[in-house]
């Protein structure tokens, strides 16, 4: 098990460094301007005192105002944890610079969060759509995706995917009655 490391003080590290990146620290987190991520993440991956060199998780995360990115970020050399943070303010074009340079791991996590989130990470060298087709209109996991593309819960998905013959395989599946289980 790692040990947090607070926020408050690697936010002093990161501060000599970068002044401007800092936008606030807590006993559990840092938070950054989002136009820093990437620079500040190559820091505390290089920095000899931190060397945050696995990234365990990222997400978005829509509190229907902004956008914001958690990064949980693992030292497996000095056995310490980190969660860093950045508020994304615009809702149209929602960005924050790409941190698959640093860490590999984040590809994957990157293009997920872009696929449901509609989160733009600059950098990035392969953005595009991970789980659902290309031209899947809008991006499901945000708050206002059902007021947009599904009013009254019902689909206005046009053009591409779902395919007739998954339509007739589940109009199958309804007709057949319900089977009795042996007791």
């Amino acid at each position: 098990m790692t040990v947090p490391l607070s926020g408050y003080e690697v936010a002093e590290h990161v501060k000599k460094q970068f002044p401007q990146a800092v936008v606030e620290a807590t006993e559990n987190t840092l938070v950054l301007q989002s136009e820093s991520v990437r620079v500040v993440a190559q820091f505390l991956h290089d920095s000899p005192s931190l060397r945050f060199d696995y990234l365990a998780c990222l997400s978005g995360v829509d509190y229907a105002d902004y956008f914001e990115m958690v990064y949980h970020l693992v030292s497996t050399e000095h056995n310490h944890s980190l969660t860093v943070k950045a508020r994304l303010e615009d809702r149209e074009n929602p960005e924050v610079p790409s941190v698959t340079p640093v860490w590999q791991g984040a590809d994957l996590q990157e293009r997920e969060t872009y696929d449901l989130m509609g989160i733009n990470f600059p950098g990035h060298p392969n953005l595009k759509r991970l789980l659902l087709w290309e031209g899947f209109p809008g991006h499901p996991l945000r708050k206002d995706y059902y007021q947009v593309h599904r009013p009254d819960m019902g689909y206005t998905i046009t053009g591409g995917r779902p395919e007739p013959e998954l339509d007739e395989a589940a109009r199958k599946i309804e007709q057949k009655p319900p089977r009795a289980l042996p007791l």
